[in-house]
């Protein structure tokens, strides 16, 4: 079974093999995402070691939101040992995120 995903916004996007969801749990994305990657592949009578290959959306996009979905691929991809592709259909070994910008990152208050 193929796998999409896209993090790069609040709602993410998943696809397994031609069946879309949409998972829109904003700032619970962290905790939540691979939980509902595995409940979704439960629905269609799969499990993990059922992926084949991911490809991962790698932005530009939330700075948050691409952290967390190329976390999640890039761990998937190296322990079910499958391959791992960009959204340009490049087979990479690790997804590095493109935020399309220099991160904002606040000075420390103290």
């Amino acid at each position: 079974m193929k796998m999409y995903l896209d993090t790069a916004n609040f709602e993410a996007v998943l696809r397994l093999d031609e069946k879309e969801y949409r998972f829109d749990e904003g700032k619970e994305m962290a905790e939540k995402l691979l939980g509902f990657i595995h409940e979704k592949l439960k629905e269609n009578g799969k499990d993990f070691k059922d992926l084949s290959e991911i490809t991962f959306f790698s932005g530009p996009g939330s700075f948050t939101g691409l952290r967390i979905g190329a976390a999640i691929v890039n761990t998937l991809a190296d322990q079910l040992q499958i391959p791992l592709y960009n959204h340009k259909g490049e087979k990479v070994k690790v997804i590095i995120p493109d935020y399309g910008r220099a991160a904002n990152i606040s000075k420390p208050k103290k």
